[in-house]
This record gives C-alpha cells, sequence and structure tokens, in this order.
C-alpha cells in the first residue's frame, strides 16, 4: 500500500488529485470484483493504464497491491506534466499552490481571477513534448489544479484549438490546495513511469506478469453525449477498433487485461462492443456518471467491463443480462 507516513501511527492515503468526467471512483467496487486471481496472489509486477485520466482505477489498486513497475501513459500533456510535477516537483508545486490559494481568497471579484488564470494557462504551448521539464511546468500544473477545483462542474474540457474552455464555476470555499494529498500522490507515483503516449505504447511492456486496466474516452450512447473532449482529437470508432486491436495483441502476449466503455444498449440494440470483443469476457454493470451539466442526467446507467480471463462472479450479484 502506498500511504504516506505522518508518524504517530497516522497515515495519508494518496487519492485523486483531479476531478474527472467519467471517473472510476463509482466503478471501484465492480472493478474489484472482477480482478484476476494472479493479482490477488500477487504474481502480477507490472501495472499499466494507458489512459490515466484522473487516475481512480490507480489509485485505488495501489492501497492494495504492490507493483514492481508502474506505467501511467496519456495523450493529455496537461496530466503528464501535473503527474510528473508532483512526482518530481512536489514542494514547488505546492508553494505555487499557495500564493494561487492565498491570491484567489484575498479578492472580491473571484471571477475576473479565475478566467485571468485561464489566459494564462491557455498561452501555454500546446504543441510540446511532455515528457520533458521546462520550466514554466511547475506553474502549468499549479494552473491545471486551480482551474480544476474552480471550474464549472470541475470538468476538464478543451476546444479543437486545445484551449480549455470550461466556465467558471460556483464555489464558495473550493479547496485548491490539498498539500498532504500532494505529498501522498507524489509518494505513490515514485515507481511510476509517466509518458504522454499513445494506447498502443502499452505494447512495449505487456507480457504474462502485466495488468492492463484501459480507461479510453468513452463512445457516445446518444447524439447529445461526450465523454470524450478532454483532448482536441476526438476517439472515434476507428480509434475504437485501433484499441480492440491493441487488447487482442496485449492478450497474445499474455497480459490480463480489463476494459471500461460506455453500454449502447442503454438506448439502442447498438451492439458494436459486444461485436468488437467477441471471444472475451464481457460484463455489464451499473454506474452513476457524477459529471454532468445537467443534475438531472447523473443517474445510474449501464456500463461495461470487458476482460480477457474468466473469474467466476455471481450473476445475481454482480453482472447484468445482455439486454434483449
Amino acid at each position: 500500500m502506498f500511504a504516506l507516513e505522518l508518524g504517530f501511527g497516522h497515515s495519508i492515503i494518496a487519492r485523486p488529485v483531479l476531478k474527472w468526467a467519467g471517473g472510476k471512483g463509482q466503478l471501484l467496487s465492480e472493478i474489484n470484483a472482477r480482478l484476476p486471481e494472479k493479482m490477488k496472489s500477487g504474481e502480477v509486477k507490472r501495472y499499466i493504464e494507458p489512459f490515466v485520466g484522473g487516475g481512480a482505477v490507480f489509485f485505488g489498486l495501489i492501497r492494495q497491491y504492490d507493483f514492481d513497475e508502474i506505467f501511467l501513459f496519456d495523450i493529455n500533456p496537461e496530466l503528464v506534466i501535473l503527474y510528473n510535477v508532483i512526482k518530481n516537483n512536489v514542494q514547488p508545486l505546492i508553494s505555487e499552490l499557495g500564493k494561487i490559494n492565498e491570491q484567489y481568497f484575498s479578492l472580491t471579484d473571484r471571477t475576473k481571477y479565475y478566467y485571468e488564470l485561464r489566459d494564462e494557462y491557455n498561452s501555454f504551448p500546446k504543441q510540446i513534448n511532455a515528457n520533458m521539464f521546462f520550466s514554466d511546468f511547475v506553474r502549468r500544473a499549479a494552473l491545471t489544479i486551480f482551474l480544476n477545483r474552480t471550474c464549472f462542474n470541475g470538468l476538464f474540457r478543451v476546444n479543437n484549438q486545445n484551449k480549455f474552455n470550461v466556465p467558471v464555476g460556483s464555489y464558495k470555499n473550493p479547496k485548491i490546495l490539498d498539500s498532504k494529498n500532494l505529498l501522498a500522490v507524489s509518494h505513490a507515483l515514485k515507481k511510476a513511469t509517466i509518458k504522454q503516449a499513445d494506447f498502443a505504447a502499452a505494447l512495449e511492456y505487456a507480457d504474462s506478469d502485466t495488468f492492463i486496466y484501459y480507461d479510453p474516452p468513452y463512445r457516445p450512447i446518444r447524439k447529445t453525449s461526450n465523454f470524450n473532449s478532454y483532448a482536441a482529437e476526438s476517439f472515434s470508432d476507428t480509434e475504437q477498433m485501433r484499441l480492440k486491436d491493441v487488447f487482442a495483441q496485449a492478450h497474445a502476449r499474455g497480459a490480463i487485461q480489463m476494459l471500461s466503455n460506455s453500454d449502447p444498449t442503454n438506448y439502442t440494440n447498438d451492439l458494436f462492443f459486444d461485436e468488437l470483443y467477441a471471444g472475451f469476457n464481457i460484463q455489464r454493470v451499473m454506474a452513476k456518471r457524477r459529471i454532468n451539466s445537467n443534475a438531472a442526467g447523473r443517474f445510474a446507467i449501464r456500463e461495461l467491463l470487458i476482460t480477457n480471463y474468466f473469474e467466476y462472479i455471481p450473476l445475481n450479484k454482480f453482472n447484468l443480462p445482455v439486454p434483449k
């Protein structure tokens, strides 16, 4: 377990730093119930997450399992910058957030301050190699946290120019600085290799000692749905099919895998994933979507958990039948 020891028998367990649309905090119990026996017996030595996002599954798993190697990938450069800064430069980050926090709460017009910092954030170059380190990365990471904590609904959304375009939220006392959790997360990331990379990079490390959890941008289940705008490039059906090819290749290399996605059969007789992952283990579970622009849209809905292994799980306890 990765926890920051504070002395006198107290410790802080690392938690996600960001609010994240589609975050898997509400699915952790379902995911835990379906983890492979090799994981539980300690035979899995390497953990890979090709779409790390807010990291809810990563933080959940490291509370229980001690991996020798951890690889966290994402194409979103701001996430890679943030996690590497937390890992390697957490004290300067805490200092920078402390300054922002003090200034924010000293102001009467916090809305103006929000948009000023959003403009600053959008002035950073977007075509960068986030796997390197530049002097402005600490400030950039601090602004990622600030905007996430003060924007509307805690969304991370960009337009097709990669500009962060979420309006200000209405919070009386947002928690901009959580130094104890940042220190715990820094400790939890020490074993992690964090890269800006395409999900296919997982194949470089996939073998029989590996568990891979994929949480790609969800396929929209209605025309009004859009859960894949955390990067300027959309995650199309072509990308979903390419991901399935990576899943199949990693399976051939012996990797143990789990993948989550939306269930199109919530609204139509669309068996896209049932057909795409035919031959693998497809299970339907209930999950509550917590980030939605309309509170009425925050309701329980079926989602998919797809694995390349078959552990026995009582049907009446966890699994939902395939809709007719």
